[in-house]
């Protein structure tokens, strides 16, 4: 395991420009003794297109903004009721691949969704986290100096209509899906009871011998 912990940021809600750029500033700021990090955070409606992504993905944006960004991936959706995580990480010091990363954030979110006897699944074809068809969990990273930034977006309770507007991540016709309409509904997940676990998976799929917050 690593000799170190995984610090966690909760930011709250926050326009999604402002924590990009400082994920950037981070990123070209730390050096070989700054921590890893992960920062929570959830945003006001946002399409994002990735670094490759194709404008004919967005079908009708409508008053949603869009913003190009510095991520893999095609178009996505964020907003309110659903858990962002980034993820700033050094692979070179942890002796992760990219790949490897991957599979590991997908192997926590999986572990999450079966604490709540939800059996998911990844797709190599297709990075995020699935149960069957439908996808709950989108997955983006972008890799510079040899560390992470963004990461994964899980749908906990949330409006799905605004994935309509879009091919999610490039995929025509896919459907999307959240925790709140697979689990009891006596018994909504909220963002601040899952938070916690999805972290702490996190950090032991990576390696780390526990978090901390600042």
């Amino acid at each position: 395991m690593l000799d170190s912990t995984l610090l966690i940021r909760q930011l709250g809600r926050r326009d999604y420009e402002p924590v990009w750029r400082e994920m950037q500033r981070f990123t070209d700021l730390r050096d070989e003794q700054s921590s890893d990090e992960l920062w929570l955070v959830e945003h006001p409606p946002v399409f994002t297109l990735g670094l490759n992504g194709k404008p004919e993905h967005i079908l009708a944006a409508g008053e949603i903004p869009v913003i190009t960004i510095d991520r893999g991936g095609q178009v996505t959706y964020h907003g309110p009721g659903q858990q962002v995580v980034y993820l700033l990480i050094d692979l070179r010091r942890n002796k992760l691949g990219i790949r490897a990363l991957v599979e590991k954030i997908e192997q926590a979110l999986i572990r999450l969704l079966a604490d709540y006897q939800i059996s998911a699944h990844g797709r190599r074809d297709a990075p995020g986290v699935y149960v069957g068809e439908r996808k709950i969990a989108a997955l983006g990273l972008r890799v510079r100096r040899h560390c992470t930034y963004h990461g994964l977006a899980l749908n906990v309770d949330m409006a799905l209509e605004p994935f309509t507007h879009i091919n999610p991540c490039g995929y025509p016709g896919m459907v999307v899906t959240q925790l709140a309409d697979l689990v009891d509904q006596t018994h909504r997940p909220t963002l601040a009871h899952i938070a916690p676990t999805l972290c702490r998976y996190l950090a032991e799929a990576l390696g780390y011998k526990g978090t901390t917050q600042p």
